[in-house]
């Protein structure tokens, strides 16, 4: 160890981690893995290693950037990653996910899904904590954009003469989804004003 920093045959890794952290925020996941291999191949035996000690970049992230400059592949620059890349949706890897989060919106209590009012009071940060004791990994963001791929409007309402907490509101919604089943069973029209 000298006192210019950490040499490790005969390269410095504290040199190397400094240009490191110089580009890394104006690089893609693509531009990363393409510079770490470059330099990996610049020092030559034992190089992969060495950019690994020093930036942390994953061996086999080194190599597959070496494998993509020796195919020469062409950069897609309107990309970061290939086609089918990245981490998965959260609902294509968690089947129950969207039942268990459609059961805890449904008004009724047999979990009909085809209810025709679609209602909830309960706010996203309180669904998300309910999906997480049945084991589900989310956050109320994702439950957010959950319901409103599932064409939930996601606002508050707020009346101004019954207050945000009115004890019947519940009752009331219930009431309002068992008129509807009702008249729909009957094939008369039903409708909603606000």
């Amino acid at each position: 160890m000298r006192a210019g920093g950490d040499i490790v045959a005969g390269v410095n890794l504290t040199a190397l981690r400094r240009k490191f952290r110089a580009v890394r925020p104006v690089l893609t996941e693509r531009s990363r893995r393409v510079w770490a291999a470059s330099e990996a191949i610049a020092l030559g035996h034992g190089g992969i290693g060495l950019v690994e000690r020093a930036t942390g970049i994953s061996r086999s992230t080194i190599s597959r950037g070496i494998r993509e400059l020796a195919e020469g592949t062409p950069e897609q620059p309107e990309r970061t990653r290939r086609v089918g890349g990245g981490r998965k949706r959260v609902e294509t890897q968690d089947a129950t996910l969207l039942t268990d989060l459609d059961q805890l919106v449904d008004p009724t209590t047999s979990g009909d899904p085809d209810s025709p009012l679609r209602w909830t009071s309960k706010s996203v940060r309180r669904l998300a904590t309910e999906l997480q004791a049945l084991g589900h990994t989310v956050s109320y963001r994702l439950v957010a954009d959950l319901l409103r791929d599932a064409g939930y409007g996601l606002q508050a309402n707020r009346k101004t003469r019954e207050g945000t907490l009115h004890p019947d509101r519940d009752a009331q919604f219930a009431y309002l989804n068992a008129q509807v089943h009702r008249f729909q069973q009957q094939h008369r029209p039903t409708i909603s004003v606000d």
